[in-house]
């Protein structure tokens, strides 16, 4: 008993295309893979690091990333904006979000100096204690550029914020700003604030389910179509 394979040119075409995709689709699920690993990696060394000033000149946010940092200067207590709707221990809050006056130098950092519960009431937002002094803040850099999902074309409402739009933030306040988000760990303003920032893995291990997805629907492709393709031989006897 022998057995034919002859497939037609347009099924040839059609597998090798939708293999290909899938094959490239997956090659770059693993990619990201790899860029979650080595950002999760240097987090985990910049941490070991000692804590660095940040400076009053012009920064780039590539160059402070992950990074601890220290610095210095005055809140401007009247750009304070409340994130709505953060989450700490199952419980709705807000997110407290005040520029930071540097002592040396024109430029602001805006620090996100930690969470707070929502009252009874959502048009009584809570009270928050801004220090007059100089302080001296120590937080880890983060991106001002990550904007959450909205729900409502609506972002600003007083100084209540549904997510953070750093470049509208910009334009309302006219403060010349660092592009970094200042995340305060240190505990030094005793402001009843919660900085319990999250320490999330890499976040590498769905992209690579994602991958091993996408291998397999090119392997199960190529299978089905040597199934379909492949014949007895009716000719013989």
């Amino acid at each position: 008993m022998s057995y034919q394979f002859r497939p037609r040119w347009w099924t040839v075409i059609l597998t090798l295309v939708f293999v290909a995709i899938f094959v490239r689709l997956g090659m770059w699920q693993l990619s990201r893979a790899n860029e979650k690993i080595d950002r999760h990696e240097k987090i985990a060394q910049y941490a070991q690091e000692p804590i660095v000033t940040l400076p009053s000149s012009p920064i780039k946010l590539e160059d402070f990333l992950h990074r601890q940092v220290e610095v210095r200067g005055h809140f401007i207590k009247e750009h304070a904006i409340y994130l709505d709707n953060k989450i700490y221990q199952g419980r709705v809050g807000y997110e407290i979000l005040a520029p930071l006056k540097m002592r040396n130098g024109e430029f602001h950092v805006l620090v996100n100096r930690g969470w707070v519960a929502s009252g009874g009431d959502r048009l009584n937002l809570p009270e928050i204690f801004f220090p007059d002094e100089e302080v001296v803040i120590s937080g880890i850099v983060a991106s001002p550029m990550v904007r959450a999902i909205q729900l409502t074309d609506e972002v600003v409402s007083g100084n209540l914020w549904v997510s953070l739009d750093f470049d509208l933030y910009k334009e309302k306040t006219g403060l010349p700003l660092h592009p970094v988000l200042l995340l305060q760990q240190d505990n030094r303003i005793e402001d009843g604030l919660i900085r319990q920032w999250a320490q999330s893995d890499s976040g590498a291990s769905k992209n690579i389910g994602y991958a091993f997805q996408w291998f397999f629907f090119a392997l199960t492709l190529s299978i089905i179509f040597l199934i379909l393709n492949v014949k007895r031989n009716s000719s013989e006897k």
